[in-house]
Parts: structure tokens; C-alpha cells; sequence
């Protein structure tokens, strides 16, 4: 049987990092997802999918995450069930996320989330590209036997 689920969507919140009674870190969150067609008025629809991840994974994904976040993750489907407070059965669809991947530079995280805080981002410039095979301006020597041909 196959179960492999690959999604790449935006997180619809920050990460939401518990631990259980054992030390096992599991972070939930959402995440908006939209569909490859437009509906009849000419919009594209969103699916909003429930994942899970587990330990250090979880811990990694909520440090380097925050609400809108732009992520691929790779899962699978898990479908469970329990009763509430209520004595009602709950079924719960959702990815549990086995890889997942960071689809923004850090720069641009680091820059939303020192704006969030109320600091100005930070400017870096722009680093000159080193040449390595320069030779400081001098002549290169090359004779026909260097030469692969």
C-alpha cells in the first residue's frame, strides 16, 4: 500500500510545540494549500490541511517557522479518532509530516519577524563574489600540454 502525502503551502499559524509526559516534542499547525484549478467566478480555492511532527523535527520546524511561513512537507495521511470531554467521537484527518523544507530565505524570516517585534530589519550588503582562480592581475601561464585537448 502507498500513503505518501507532498504538500507546499503557507502556515496558517505558528507552530503549536507541546511535549508529552515522556519529553516527546509535537508541534501541530495548518497549513492553507491552494488548489492547482480556479472555481467558475475565477479564483483559486484554498484547502487548509492538519499536520503533525514529531520531536526533534517539531522543534526545528516551530524555531525557523511563524504564521505565513512558506513550507513543503512530505507525510503521510493518518486518520484517528477519540472521544471528548463530551462523551462525543471526534475523527481527526491529518498529515504527519516526516521531512519538511524551508521554501523562503532566513533572511526574509529574520527580517518579518525582527519587524513583528517593532525593530528595523537589518541591511546587509551585499557580499563581492571572491574570484578564486584570479591570479591578482598577473599573466597566466598556459602551455599546449596543460591543455585537455
Amino acid at each position: 500500500m502507498i500513503n505518501n502525502t507532498t504538500l507546499t503551502g503557507r502556515l496558517t499559524r505558528d507552530i503549536d510545540l507541546k511535549y508529552t509526559q515522556s519529553g516527546a516534542a509535537v508541534g501541530t499547525f495548518s497549513l492553507a494549500v491552494d488548489r492547482q484549478f480556479r472555481s467558475a467566478n475565477g479564483e483559486r480555492e484554498t484547502d487548509f490541511i492538519n499536520c503533525v511532527i514529531w520531536r526533534k523535527g517539531a522543534e526545528n520546524l516551530s524555531q525557523f517557522t511563524h504564521k505565513g511561513s512558506l513550507i513543503g512537507v512530505d507525510g503521510h495521511i493518518q486518520t484517528r479518532n477519540y472521544e471528548n470531554n463530551q462523551g462525543q467521537k471526534v475523527y481527526v484527518t491529518e498529515v504527519v509530516v516526516e521531512n519538511f523544507a524551508l521554501l523562503e530565505p532566513r533572511d526574509k524570516d529574520a527580517g518579518q519577524s525582527s519587524t513583528r517585534t517593532g525593530q528595523a530589519p537589518r541591511q546587509q550588503a551585499p557580499a563581492k563574489p571572491v574570484d578564486q582562480l584570479a591570479d591578482n592581475g598577473t599573466a597566466v601561464e598556459i602551455s599546449d600540454d596543460d591543455l585537455p585537448f
